[in-house]
C-alpha cells in the first residue's frame, strides 16, 4: 500500500478496521495537505459524527452530535473553521463565532427537516397558538431560530422542554422526534410535520428483521425515526447517547438505526463490538469530502454568513438552549 507520509500511516492504523487498504492512497494526499493547511490558516475542523471515518478520524479537531459542536464551537480559538457537515450547522457555528470565518466545502450541502419549514411557517403558527412558545430542532436555518424561542437538539429536547415550565410548546420541524418527546413528558407538543429523510425510512420490521437475522443484537434507535420504531429499540438517543451506549455497555452485537458512517466512526473506538449495518446514507452529509474540505482551505470557500437582521435574534434561541 503506497501512503505519502509516515503522519498517513499512522492514521491510516487507526482506521483500517472500517477502511479498505485499496481505498487509502485515494485519501492520503488530501490528509497530508489538509493537515499543513490547518497549521498555516490556523484553522480547525468540525465534523458531524456522520462524516466519513477519513473525515472523522483523520482530519477532524473536534467531533460530535449537534449540540456538542454547538458547545464546542464556543471555545474554539482559531480564526478559520471549516464545518464537514450540513449547512444549518455551519449556520449555528457562524452564529455562535460571530467574528471568526466559517467555510462549508460544500454550500448544497442541506438537509430536508431544515428545508421542511420558513420563518413565515412560525409566524403563521404564533398566530394560531398565541402565546406558546416555540422550541426549534438545530436542524433549521438561521432564519427559522430567529423566530423562535429557543432551539433543542435530539439530546436534549426533553431538558428544553421542561425547562420552559409552561403545558404545552410548538416543537419543530421534526414531527418524530416531536411523538417521541411527547411520550416522555406530560407537556403538550404541538409538532410539525417535518421528517429527516434517513430516518423515516427505518421500520419496525426492519428491525423484527434485524433481530431474526442477527440473534442478540442490541437495537440502537435515533429519537428522529418513527415512534413505532423506537418502540421496537433496546434504546433511543441522540449519536453522542448512542456512541456512549455502546462504549459503556459493550453489546457484543450491535445495531445503530442512523447515518451509515456513524456506525464506522463507533466501531473504529470499539474493535470488540461486532457493528451490523443497516445502510441509509446522508446524501446531503455525503457532499463533504476530502477533496472539498482542502479547496475550502486553499481557496477560502465557502464563507458562510448570517444576515444581521436574524443573526442576533438566531443567536438568542441558541444561546437559551445552551443554557439549559
Amino acid at each position: 500500500m503506497l501512503v505519502t507520509s509516515a503522519r498517513a500511516t499512522a492514521l491510516y492504523d487507526r482506521v483500517q478496521r472500517v477502511i479498505p487498504p485499496i481505498e487509502w492512497p485515494a485519501f492520503a494526499d488530501d490528509i497530508d495537505a489538509i493537515l499543513d493547511l490547518k497549521r498555516q490558516r490556523n484553522a480547525v475542523v468540525l465534523a458531524h459524527n456522520y462524516q466519513t471515518p477519513e473525515i472523522f478520524h483523520c482530519v477532524a479537531d473536534i467531533v460530535g452530535d449537534s449540540l456538542a459542536l454547538a458547545r464546542k464551537a464556543m471555545t474554539v480559538e482559531a480564526d478559520v473553521i471549516v464545518l464537514a457537515g450540513v449547512h444549518f450547522m455551519a449556520e449555528t457555528v457562524k452564529l455562535l463565532n460571530p467574528g471568526k470565518t466559517v467555510l462549508i466545502p460544500d454550500m448544497r450541502a442541506g438537509c430536508s427537516l431544515a428545508e421542511s419549514i420558513t420563518g413565515e411557517d412560525i409566524r403563521l403558527l404564533r398566530q394560531r397558538y398565541p402565546g406558546v412558545p416555540v422550541v426549534a430542532y438545530v436542524n433549521t436555518s438561521a432564519a427559522v431560530k430567529a423566530e423562535s424561542d429557543i432551539c433543542c437538539t435530539s439530546g436534549n429536547a426533553l431538558a428544553v422542554v421542561e425547562s420552559l415550565g409552561v403545558p404545552r410548546v410548538i416543537m419543530l420541524p421534526d414531527e418524530y422526534l416531536a411523538q417521541n418527546i411527547a411520550a416522555q413528558t406530560e407537556v403538550e407538543i404541538i409538532a410539525w410535520k417535518g421528517h429527516c429523510e434517513v430516518h423515516e425510512r427505518f421500520t419496525p420490521a426492519d428491525i423484527r428483521q434485524l433481530r431474526e437475522d442477527h440473534p442478540g443484537v442490541t437495537v440502537l434507535a435515533h429519537p428522529e425515526c418513527p415512534p413505532e420504531v423506537v418502540a421496537e429499540a433496546d434504546f433511543s438517543g441522540s449519536t453522542a447517547a448512542m456512541s456512549d451506549y455502546v462504549g459503556k455497555r459493550k453489546p457484543p452485537r450491535v445495531v445503530l438505526m442512523t447515518e451509515c458512517s456513524m456506525s464506522d466512526n463507533v466501531a473504529v473506538e470499539h474493535p470488540e463490538v461486532e457493528f451490523i449495518r443497516p445502510c441509509n446514507l446522508c446524501p446531503h452529509m455525503k457532499r463533504i469530502t476530502l477533496a472539498n474540505i482542502r479547496a475550502a482551505l486553499e481557496q477560502n470557500r465557502h464563507v458562510v454568513t448570517v444576515s444581521p437582521k436574524i443573526a442576533d435574534r438566531a443567536r438568542l434561541a441558541v444561546e437559551r438552549m445552551l443554557a439549559v
